[in-house]
């Protein structure tokens, strides 16, 4: 077509040396603007008419290391993996905007699927996925995000521009943690919430009728789950499962009070409906005077709900030339609440529990194209954010329950090729700093006393059985606590508090560590 184009605007060009009237030149002036007219056609059609590509293709080695509660250690000097995503726009007007990712996250030569049942890329499992695409699984492409932005000039009859979105939205790697991941911020803020994520939003720009740089407020509701029966299962598809999880719900909002570019300030909250988690249930066997105690997750269930804020600021910029002009400095306070159900535990607590967490950090301009940063943050006992899809092959360290540091260098080699070295240090004051919300994996016990309670079980005679895991010569423990003094009911159950630290202990990770270095391609 445009070689058409092109040769008809030669013949006209050729008319033209020939002519010489007005009507000739006149006529010849239309037949260019018509020419003009369908080739500005042309280039619209293909320009929006057509879904825009384009690819983000990270290659990575890990070398990770665990030392865990009973004096172990576990650990992979030799984990690569490979993750692609596909990025997809569209917007047929100045209103309208579709962005769509497609995601393949697998390590190299495995299929961490979970066709085999075992739940190895542990997505959550069938009826959640806040981590399908940020675990490991398998060479199939997923949906990470699909959603439709609509943009309006002016809210409520005044000078607001607005936005309202629906799909899964881009709810991970959001304000901060984009930092390292040497990314645009996406739209949660990363202390307190790091999911895929289902739902809606909708923002107000209050800039223009405030005078306030960039002061903005958004609201955001999803579902974390849905209670329905897959279809062909029962005659009654899609309907409530009464056996099943009921839905998750969460819902908040995200208010921005200051951002001049250089100075941004952003605040959120929000309120997580019935989450999900495991009880530990306990069995006894063998002889009753000498028994053995085996300890198992019950199945999934609901708790309780939960709460969550944060306030993070970003200095963009220390000074206006010089050195400092690129260098960014960060701090976040972030704070959460239990709520469990009346007569429910939740983080081994029947009590509300409120948690919090601090958050620094910084990054510094080093070389041409490189930045370097440096980031510790810390959480007391009860911290519980949503950050199980946070981008660390350990787990999020946002969400330690005590202290972690992490040190990394990002150098833009050229347009299309990164790289980048990461270190990711965490020390754990308490358990379940990556587990759910009831008690089997999410109870926050302080890890010292599950050491002492472990060696004191041993030390009174109690063992582990090595392929069973279980606890053994109760009896014999309960008989020493009660030569010490103790009646034969507080012996009972403290022997069998000391079995549980024993039994749980090879699990209970204390410290972790992540070495990373990947090559990352965009274009």
């Amino acid at each position: 077509m445009k070689k058409m184009i092109t040769m008809s605007l030669v013949a006209a060009a050729t008319t033209f040396a020939f002519a010489s009237t007005a009507d000739d030149i006149a006529n010849l002036q239309k037949q260019i603007d018509q020419l003009k007219a369908k080739t500005g056609k042309i280039n619209a059609q293909s320009a929006n008419d057509n879904i825009k590509w384009s690819v983000d293709f990270r290659t990575a080695y890990d070398n990770i290391n665990y030392d865990m509660a009973d004096g172990s250690s576990r650990s992979n000097d030799s984990l690569f993996s490979m993750r692609l995503w596909l990025n997809m726009a569209y917007n047929p007007d100045a209103h309208n905007i579709f962005m769509g990712q497609l995601s393949m996250n697998k390590a190299f030569g495995a299929d961490f699927g979970t066709s085999s049942g075992d739940f190895r890329a542990y997505s959550m499992g069938a009826n959640f996925d806040w981590t399908s695409n940020e675990a490991l699984s398998d060479n199939t492409l997923k949906v990470r995000q699909a959603f439709w932005l609509y943009l309006g000039d002016s809210a409520f009859g005044a000078n607001i521009p607005w936005t309202f979105s629906i799909g899964r939205r881009p709810s991970t790697n959001g304000f901060l943690a984009n930092l390292r991941e040497d990314d645009a911020a996406q739209s949660p803020l990363a202390h307190v919430i790091n999911v895929e994520f289902d739902g809606l939003s909708s923002k107000v720009d209050l800039s223009n009728v405030t005078g306030v740089p960039g002061m903005s407020f958004k609201i955001c509701l999803g579902y974390g789950s849905t209670n329905a029966e897959p279809m062909f299962e029962t005659p009654t598809s899609y309907a409530e499962d009464p056996n099943a999880l009921d839905d998750i719900t969460l819902g908040g909002f995200i208010f921005e009070p200051y951002n001049d570019g250089q100075y941004i300030v952003k605040t959120t909250w929000y309120k997580a409906f019935d989450l999900p988690g495991m009880d530990t249930v306990p069995t006894l066997s063998g002889d009753p005077t000498n028994p053995t105690l085996s300890l198992s997750p019950s199945n999934f269930k609901q708790y309780g709900d939960m709460q969550g804020a944060a306030i993070s600021v970003l200095v963009d910029g220390l000074t206006e030339d010089g050195y400092f002009e690129d260098a960014k400095v960060f701090g976040s306070f972030a704070w959460s609440k239990s709520q469990p159900y009346s007569g429910e535990s939740m983080l081994g607590s029947t009590q509300d529990e409120t948690g919090t967490s601090w958050w620094v950090g910084t990054q510094l301009p080093v070389l041409e194209g490189g930045v370097f940063g440096l980031e510790y943050n810390h959480g007391s006992q009860y911290w519980r954010p949503f950050t199980y899809a946070e981008d660390t092959m350990i787990g999020s360290k946002i969400a330690a329950r005590g202290d972690a540091w992490e040190a990394y260098f990002t150098y833009q080699i050229n347009d299309a090729l990164s790289l980048q070295a990461r270190y990711t240090d965490i020390s754990y004051d308490y358990t379940g700093s990556n587990g759910f919300f009831g008690n089997y994996s999410g109870s926050a016990m302080k890890i010292d006393d599950v050491k002492a309670g472990a060696a004191a079980f041993t030390a009174l005679g109690g063992t582990i059985n090595p392929t069973t895991g279980a606890a053994e010569n109760l009896g014999v423990v309960t008989g020493a606590l009660m030569a010490q003094g103790m009646d034969q009911a507080t012996a009972q159950k403290t022997a069998g508090e000391m079995a549980g630290a024993a039994i749980f202990a090879p699990s209970i990770v204390e410290a972790a560590s992540d070495f990373r270095f990947y090559i990352r391609y965009r274009f």
